[in-house]
């Protein structure tokens, strides 16, 4: 076991940052020295966090109420749970997302010319896990890791369009102002729930969705569905540009192909049709 002078999780427990949540930090900190050390007596975390036992007491039962530790003797000794487990594979399957997709999102954008990115739901919003540009494409922007408003986007349309419906009401509840209304991107801008509630069944029944000028002037995006093993929807993969360039005609012809690939990266996340949770 590493001295307390070479253990690097120690300044973090003894000086937490200016506007943390100290008994956040010191839970964190925890599961830091549990995965240094293995195993460890609330006596040995009390000691390096320098606080009193109860206190440890108090957050490693809480931690242990979470799954994310668990006690290995009835003296007291704990390591880390299954939790950790289920959280490191959550994290994992994005990965795995990237990881399997990627090629394909590259060749898409070789075909069609535009923009291509990946995005899965993340909290209340539409982030963008990867992006894939052709190289003539004219690219507006660079998507990668941003968050984007779910009613106001192709690919938060299609993350909203297949969630419960009781989940769906909830994150639309949460964007919604105190007049009932979302926030107008520009005035092309679906603002209205009950307007977006019938734009999201269309999305549903026809399977993608195209939103146009509503988050930019000038930028317009297809989306389509990707699936996971256990059927629902995982993440939208979508074709975006300039509204110039992205006619009716363009769209027709990109969406054939988004389709496919979009079955394709559902195909490697071990999504089979049958499955399928509409």
């Amino acid at each position: 076991m590493p001295s307390d002078d070479e253990n690097p999780v120690i300044d973090a427990a003894t000086t937490p940052a200016p506007g943390l949540v100290q008994s956040v930090d010191r839970a964190l900190v925890i599961l830091e020295l549990l995965a240094a050390d293995g195993e460890l007596g609330v006596t040995e975390m009390a000691k390096t966090l320098d606080v009193h036992k109860s206190t440890v007491s108090r957050l490693v039962a809480t931690l242990e109420e979470h799954g994310l530790v668990e006690q290995v003797s009835d003296r007291g000794r704990y390591q880390l749970g299954l939790g950790i487990v289920r959280l490191a594979g959550a994290a994992r399957g994005r990965l795995d997302l990237v990881t399997e997709s990627r090629g394909l999102t590259r060749a898409l954008a070789d075909t069609t010319g535009e923009t291509v990115n990946l995005v899965v739901l993340s909290g209340t919003e539409a982030l963008y896990l990867d992006q894939a540009s052709s190289s003539s494409a004219l690219q507006i922007h660079n998507w990668l890791g941003k968050r984007n408003p779910m009613y106001a986007t192709a690919n938060g349309r299609v993350l909203l369009a297949w969630l419960p419906a009781g989940a769906a009401a909830e994150i639309l509840g949460h964007l919604a102002s105190a007049a009932g209304t979302f926030l107008a991107h520009t005035e092309h801008t679906v603002t209205d729930p009950v307007q977006l509630r019938a734009v999201l069944d269309e999305v549903r029944e026809s399977g993608y969705s195209i939103v146009t000028d509503e988050l930019e002037l000038g930028l317009t995006a297809i989306a389509a569905p990707i699936r996971g093993a256990s059927g629902t929807v995982i993440a939208s993969l979508s074709i975006s540009g300039p509204s110039f360039r992205l006619t009716a005609d363009r769209l027709d012809a990109a969406l054939e192909p988004l389709i496919a690939t979009a079955a394709e990266i559902s195909a490697r996340m071990n999504y089979h049709s049958f499955m399928a949770v509409t």
